[in-house]
């Protein structure tokens, strides 16, 4: 059975588009049918991926809003596969908001493709409208990139207010699969102080080992790579790594003799 991750947090800049990037490609080092699905309209994922969405026959706007088929807008990359955005999806964000069973659109849309996958990472606009609740409700987890930083908890609050709206009305299944510290400073004690304050405020498991800050994930995008591929051996890139494999075995995902470690 497939699994569908929604990375979401409503505040900006935490590493959400890296951490779908950088998981997904990590799953795919080790064997598993990835999809990666671009919910931003800032098309931040479809860039990082060496696309130009403005030059794409099709995206997900085009699926979700005009009826084209989601096989005809998913671009191949590699091991893994990855339904673009562009900035036209705000466009569908509108048109959802009159339509009947909204928050199931993109649910609708995955369907046909879904269990051609072992994993589908869902990359959520920094907000909590209709395109995050979609994805939220297209998913049966939730993972949160947090940044250590003063403010980081209202972010969290707020989406873990969303989520429960979530599951009582649009995906009762719905839950947490932890807290994804990003751009990690473990040599300050306020990182650190932020981190515990996160997880005792709202009971959430931080999934280890803490994603480092480093320059190398500001220069994978221009390349059009992820961090694994732009700096395989730098610690961020171990770090999703390991991280990868605590997702697969918690979420009960086969190995696979094919894995390629790195």
């Amino acid at each position: 059975m497939v699994e569908i991750i929604a990375v979401a947090n409503q505040k900006g800049g935490v590493g959400k588009t890296t951490t779908v990037q950088c998981l997904g490609a990590a799953l795919g080092e080790l064997a598993h049918r990835v999809l990666l699905v671009d919910l931003d309209p800032q098309a931040c994922l479809t860039y990082a991926a060496g696309l130009d969405p403005e030059r794409l026959p099709l995206t997900l706007h085009d699926v979700l809003a005009r009826g084209r088929k989601v096989t005809e807008a998913v671009v191949p990359l590699g091991r893994l596969d990855l339904l673009p955005a562009a900035i036209d999806l705000a466009g569908s964000e509108v048109a959802l908001v009159n339509r009947v069973g909204r928050e199931h659109a993109l649910t609708r849309v995955l369907a046909p493709v879904a269990d051609g996958y072992d994993v589908v990472l869902i990359d959520c606009p920094p907000s909590l409208g209709i395109l995050t609740i979609n994805g939220l409700t297209a998913a049966r987890h939730v993972l949160i990139p947090v940044q250590c930083e003063t403010l980081a908890h209202r972010g969290v609050g707020q989406l873990l207010e969303t989520v429960s709206d979530v599951r009582a009305y649009t995906q009762p299944d719905l839950a947490p699969l932890g807290v994804v510290a990003t751009m990690f400073d473990g040599r300050t004690r306020h990182a650190r102080e932020v981190l515990a304050d996160v997880t005792d405020r709202y009971g959430l498991r931080v999934l280890h080992p803490m994603v480092p800050r480093s320059v190398r994930f500001a220069e994978a995008p221009a390349a059009g790579r992820s961090v694994l591929e732009h700096a395989p051996s730098s610690p961020g890139a171990v770090a999703y790594r390991e991280l990868a494999r605590r997702i697969a075995t918690d979420l009960g995902l086969a190995g696979s003799p094919e894995a390629e470690p790195w």
